[in-house]
């Protein structure tokens, strides 16, 4: 079904910026120190290298079947077609998921993070306020949401830049940073020991570091709402690839040089630590207020996604019509509201163990999302099959295809990961029965 009820109101540097506010939140600013924890210096490079690769590889894929398919909710339409009805219906779900519990995990961090300057206030309370401001933002109208977005974004990603460069200046010494000494550090972080827990770590972390790159695929999300999709899809896939590459490997680099991978914890953020061992005046606290923002944007691109999501499978049959209904400004005001389901995660998360929580909801996060990225791979490859037109070769999905099935088998052996199989096989499980029970008997299958 051709999706035109939503407005094509975002241009490229929207889409950009989108895909960048999605992507830049808590994977690279919290959760690579939990990488740089279990897989050391050496091992969190790779395993960021290697997710690198993936996302690539995925999002290749991806750009053909936008560019084919300019639909609004696209992931579930092109395994819908392309694979099966069934599996649509549960890739749409699984990427519900992935948004609604990165929501918890979003907001829970703005609270833990609000609590270094007023911490006597419960971090419920802050969560709750980062909630109404995230409705705002996605309930006036698309355009406003993506002017909203892109001024987060642009924040967050002028942050990483000076981070970056004044990295390398501590690097080549330019910049005084307690306890580095040049090249003795730099060799002594890489090789002592080269990979404390073994080189498997690098595995086991994968489904973080695959969380930490989610988001990027939102611009397939986006393109029906997007301006000549079939000239920006593609410029802004190139874009916002080379950049995240670029910021990522950029920024871990550095951490992995200047911070000891026994400091790294899962909810301390290793560019505050580098920044305060800088001796940079205040910085801390300056970074400390562009990862809220970054929080914030990634939460804000996360309930776009989750609502379009439940908008299309409403669009399409499988969700109750009730859902799909667009106010007058042409916005999904009950499938957002759906989609904040998310916002209560962060409640609960916040009042019981927020500390042990939080990497769980990650985890959950990441599986939901490594699931979605296998379905493109597949939807390629099945695509590629039926239209010998579409420019990306059958082994670019096929090597993406296996990469997550790594990612997700090396969870089953990280005892902080493995709780997320107990929540998402019994979802997908789930999903897939009410699909059979609900649909099959009218001939979707």
């Amino acid at each position: 079904m051709e999706q035109t009820t939503f407005k094509r109101a975002m241009k490229q540097r929207h889409l950009m910026l989108l895909s960048f506010g999605g992507v830049i939140g808590t994977g690279l600013f919290l959760s690579s120190g939990y990488t740089l924890q279990q897989a050391g210096p050496l091992g969190t490079v790779l395993s960021y290298v290697i997710g690198s690769i993936l996302v690539y590889l995925v999002m290749l894929c991806l750009g053909q079947l936008a560019i084919k398919h300019p639909v609004t909710g696209g992931f579930h339409v092109y395994a819908s077609k392309y694979i099966h009805p069934a599996v649509g219906y549960i890739v749409a779900w699984f990427y519900w998921l992935t948004w609604t519990v990165a929501l918890g995990s979003e907001f829970t961090a703005v609270g833990l993070l609000m609590q270094k300057w007023l911490p006597d206030i419960p971090v419920y309370i802050f969560a709750t306020i980062a909630i109404i401001l995230v409705l705002v933002f996605n309930i006036i109208s698309t355009r406003f949401y993506a002017e909203v977005e892109f001024y987060f974004s642009l924040v967050k990603v002028i942050a990483i830049i000076v981070f970056i460069l004044l990295g390398i200046l501590v690097i080549i010494g330019l910049i005084h940073y307690t306890g580095y000494q040049g090249l003795h550090t730099i060799t002594q972080r890489y090789t002592n020991p080269t990979f404390p827990h073994g080189l498997g770590s690098v595995f086991l972390t994968m489904l973080a570091v695959n969380y930490a790159f989610s988001g990027t695929e939102l611009i397939g999300i986006a393109a029906g709402e997007a301006e000549e999709p079939e000239k920006v899809i593609p410029k802004a896939i190139r874009a916002t690839l080379w950049r995240l590459i670029v910021f990522f490997i950029g920024t871990i680099i550095i951490i992995s040089i200047l911070i000891p991978s026994y400091q790294g914890k899962s909810l301390k953020s290793p560019f505050v630590v580098i920044f305060q061992e800088m001796g940079i005046p205040y910085a801390g606290d300056i970074m400390n207020i562009v990862i809220i923002t970054a929080l914030l944007s990634a939460a804000n691109s996360g309930l776009y996604a989750a609502s379009r999501m439940i908008w299309s499978l409403s669009n399409e049959g499988m969700f109750p019509k009730w859902f799909g209904h667009l106010n007058k400004y042409q916005m999904p005001i009950r499938a957002t509201l759906f989609s904040m389901i998310g916002g209560l995660l962060a409640l609960l998360s916040s009042v019981y163990v927020a500390d042990s929580l939080y990497v769980v909801l990650v985890s959950i996060a990441g599986l939901a999302v490594v699931i979605v990225w296998m379905s493109i791979c597949v939807s390629y490859f099945n695509a590629k099959r039926i239209d010998q037109s579409l420019k990306i070769h059958q082994a670019v999905p096929i090597i993406g295809f296996t990469l997550c099935l790594v990612s997700c088998i090396g969870m089953i052996f990280d005892p902080n990961q493995a709780p997320a199989l107990y929540f998402g096989l019994p979802f997908a499980v789930l999903a897939l029965a009410y699909y059979y029970i609900k649909y099959n008997k009218k001939g979707d299958a």
